[in-house]
């Protein structure tokens, strides 16, 4: 057994572990602490090759092997949102319009994030089958003393390396990796250390001019179970690798468009970071059928009293059975995507930084286990004819999920903000036109989602919200 134990000696805890800080548009800050920002944190406590004082660091090629661990940590910490505030831009020539207090100078506002205030000061990082050797162990203990601060520098630290099994507060709560789960935790993969010394090297030669958004591939995210009810686990029908959010809320109308641009942006990231997209993005080639290519959701705005059917968010979907490197690339191309431009569309597109609001951005919102689904954008028919159930349950079947047990369709929305639109808005040009109607489901057991059917959900047509609020989102309204 190995574990870390890292104790915030004020109590708080300040990170940006999207980049997203920089927007003013975050509600909850990183939590917990990811375990990629505590490995970056023993890599910058001594260095690496050539730059090692009291290591040689062969303990960081060990530890970024390492699975995911169990992180013990408060399940609900408060999130507190920091005011902006300006600071003197140090520029080197004189300019007009200068800070008030600071001749020749401009006021620059920057934005601090998030500081998150958990209840037990204490988060705990357990590796159950890992066991260091002796010199691995002294050197991750001599890495871990040096260790001043985890996060910004306002969040001091303390970090313990341990071989015994920690005490910890009854009022922390496991964390536990999971591929269904509903969280997405940073974590270090084999290769980042070749990744920061690149990064040092590239700072080293150009300075500012460097940013760490300019080195996607060092995020590599893992799915892990919270602690909150609901947040159990099901079979595994593929797994959403990237949540976006939307800058400026979009027509639901121009979903087709929305959608299109977004693959189009993904390929075209996938193509710069790794060369040629595999089939499972862009569907040519592809030897298999049915449900297994990405889908690329666009999320409206459904469901509740004052929806509006306007999309606030953007979901790479990637079905099961693919390679955890593979999923990891089209995770990094998703989260590279800055703007969608083209088609009448103009927006900005960031990671989503788990804000509470808008709803219709939450993971949850689409990730739920319900009974219920109906649709948000109409599906499409896969063929000409009657809707019946054996039809229906033949989508379902198609897109990865049970028969339903009942439905109803109708050419109209079944749910307030539900899309409706028109032929030339769903049929594309040169295609074949089908059918498509809004489709309410009824499955005999919870399905978890994000639930999409029909012969357009690689473009986010037949997206389903569930039928009936459940767990956390009983009581949520759309803002």
């Amino acid at each position: 057994m190995f574990a870390i134990s890292v104790d915030l000696l004020h109590g708080t805890f300040r990170g940006d572990g999207t980049g997203a800080s920089s927007t003013g548009l975050q509600t909850r800050g990183e939590w917990p602490p990811s375990p990629s920002r505590l490995f970056g944190a023993l890599v910058a406590a001594d260095g690496t090759g050539s730059r090692c004082r009291v290591t040689d660091g062969s303990e960081l090629k060990w530890f970024e092997r390492l699975p995911p661990p169990v992180i013990h940590a408060d399940a609900e910490p408060r999130h507190q949102v920091l005011l902006p505030r300006y600071v003197v831009e140090h520029s080197g020539k004189a300019e007009k319009n200068t800070h008030q207090e600071y001749v020749g100078r401009k006021g620059v506002e920057v934005r601090p994030g998030i500081r998150v205030a958990p209840r037990v000061p204490r988060v705990t990082y357990v590796w159950e089958a890992q066991t260091p050797s002796a010199p691995t162990l002294d050197a991750l203990r001599l890495r871990a003393a040096r260790i001043g601060y985890l996060g910004t520098s306002d969040s001091p630290a303390r970090v313990r390396v341990l071989t015994r099994r920690p005490g910890v507060d009854g009022r922390s709560a496991a964390f536990t990796p999971d591929q269904n789960g509903d969280l997405a935790i940073a974590i270090p993969a084999e290769g980042d250390l070749l990744i920061l010394d690149a990064m040092h090297e590239a700072w080293s030669e150009r300075g500012a001019a460097v940013a760490r958004s300019q080195f996607p591939a060092l995020r590599h995210e893992e799915s892990y179970r919270s602690p909150r009810p609901n947040a159990g686990t099901g079979p595994d029908r593929g797994r959403v690798v990237a949540w976006l959010r939307v800058q400026a809320p979009v027509s639901g109308r121009r979903v087709s468009v929305v959608t299109a641009l977004f693959k189009a942006a993904v390929l075209s990231k996938y193509e710069g970071l790794f060369g040629e997209p595999p089939p499972l993005l862009h569907g040519h080639g592809f030897a298999e059928r049915g449900y297994d290519t990405a889908r690329f959701l666009a999320l409206p705005d459904v469901g509740f009293r004052r929806s509006s059917g306007r999309i606030f968010g953007l979901a790479l979907w990637l079905p099961p059975g693919q390679e955890s490197v593979e999923l990891k690339r089209c995770r990094d191309a998703a989260v590279s995507v800055q703007r969608l431009i083209g088609g009448g569309v103009e927006v900005r597109v960031s990671p989503y930084d788990g804000a509470e609001r808008p709803v219709s951005v939450r993971p949850s919102r689409w990730a739920l286990s319900s009974r219920g689904w109906v649709t948000a954008f109409p599906a499409i028919h896969e063929r000409r004819g009657p809707v019946t159930l054996v039809e229906v349950s033949r989508w379902c079947r198609h897109a990865g999920f049970p028969a339903p047990v009942a439905f109803r369709s109708t050419r109209g929305p079944l749910i307030r903000g539900a899309v409706d639109l028109a032929p030339v808005e769903v049929n594309r040009p040169g295609r074949p036109r089908l059918p498509y109607s809004h489709v309410e489901l009824w499955f005999k057991e919870p399905i978890r989602g994000p639930v999409v059917i029909g012969a357009g959900r690689q473009r986010g047509f037949g997206l389903c919200v569930p039928a009936r609020a459940t767990g956390d989102d009983k009581s949520s309204r759309q803002s």
